[in-house]
């Protein structure tokens, strides 16, 4: 019977593009441990790069890679002749090469490991070939018998082997299919709603204009509308509405914001929108009227903007009138422009911020160069 190739089992990443095709490869791993004793270890009598080898040992009867241990009780070489060498031997292999990870330790009285080190990576191993630690373990430290590593004079390695076999492709073709949400359509179906005047439920009258809209609606975008609908007002009992210091082109567009969360005109009429916004609450149309108003600002305009942002309340407008007047690069433009003076001097005497400017730029004139607006 064949076998169905099935997909990789989930990862954590649940957001995961989902692949027509896929594969999963599985690394085989094979591990096993040995353990080595050594008894009379201090009467070792190999000299430095003698070895005592341990006998062979393999993951089970039916492997065919055969493994040993091989110490050098005083070092390998002259570098190491304070130090216990110990290596991991291939002494057989029917393979060309194998590769494989180990990890060296030490039991002491109690059974535990200590002094354990381990290879950073897989090594490759050729039949006859060894691999490990020239300075495994210090002498002296070993044969102390305060740090317990020699019970009975007994020295126990513990040897721990991982080596890595074939690998394995599973690999198929996915049957599910991508589903495809649609896209929101919310600002689209609220607009076509107070396009059609479906079920509208008040009329705004704006300078003899007049606009139908949902009271529920408005209540809900709009602090404003909610208290004026909800108490027991002129306006909540004739279900009309008259409002006369706003453009009716204004008003339209704030009416579209606040079906659609849109102003597709605001470049056209930010100051006067902002205005609006700032009447009735709506807060994010208020900012996004203060962010066209900051990138049109100019040497012409900047003086309005400045005494708009302060009637208004825009912080973040005024913060940047202010930051654009102060920029050395303009000042010498500021003191050109009699546009700009004479929007100061009228400005001046409804508004106290504007004396202050006022004063900045005759002194400026004057040859006060040195000095930046302070607001």
């Amino acid at each position: 019977m064949s076998r169905i190739p099935t997909p990789p089992p989930p990862t954590e990443m649940s957001n995961a593009p989902i692949a027509e095709s896929w594969c999963y490869t599985q690394v085989k791993v094979v591990k096993f441990s040995y353990m080595w004793t050594i008894n009379n270890f201090s009467f070792c009598r190999e000299e430095m790069g003698e070895v005592v080898k341990s006998s062979t040992f393999s993951a089970g009867t039916n492997d065919k890679l055969k493994w040993c241990l091989r110490v050098n009780p005083k070092g390998l070489d002259e570098e190491s002749k304070d130090y216990l060498s110990l290596y991991l031997l291939l002494v057989s292999c029917p393979k060309s090469e194998v590769r494989a990870k180990f990890k060296f330790s030490i039991l002491n009285a109690k059974g535990e490991e200590t002094k354990a080190m381990e290879s950073q990576r897989a090594y490759r191993f050729v039949q006859g070939k060894d691999w490990g630690f020239k300075k495994f373990i210090r002498r002296d430290f070993l044969l102390d018998d305060a740090n317990g590593l020699l019970p009975d004079d007994k020295l126990t390695l513990f040897c721990e082997v991982s080596v890595v076999q074939d690998s394995v492709n599973i690999s198929g073709h996915s049957n599910m299919t991508t589903l495809k949400v649609p896209e929101c359509r919310l600002a689209n179906d609220m607009g076509d709603l107070w396009e059609s005047n479906r079920f509208a439920d008040c009329c705004l009258c704006v300078c003899g204009r007049e606009f139908n809209a949902h009271k529920a609606i408005l209540a809900a975008r709009s602090a404003v509308f909610n208290a004026m609908f909800k108490h027991e007002m002129e306006e909540t009992k004739k279900n009309r509405v008259e409002i006369k210091d706003v453009e009716p082109e204004v008003f339209k567009e704030m009416l579209r914001f606040v079906y659609t969360g849109r102003a597709p005109n605001l470049e056209k009429m930010a100051d006067d929108l902002l205005a609006a916004a700032d009447k009735y609450a709506l807060d994010r149309l208020k900012v996004m009227c203060e962010e066209a108003l900051c990138v049109n600002l100019s040497v012409e305009n900047v003086a309005d903007t400045l005494i708009l942002a302060d009637l208004h309340s825009a912080e973040q407008l005024r913060a940047h009138s202010i930051d654009f007047i102060n920029r050395c690069v303009c000042l010498a433009a500021y003191a050109k422009c009699a546009s700009l003076n004479d929007a100061f001097s009228m400005a001046s005497s409804c508004l106290p911020l504007c004396l202050k400017l006022n004063d900045f730029l005759m002194k400026f004139v004057m040859g006060e160069k040195n000095r930046l607006v302070r607001i």
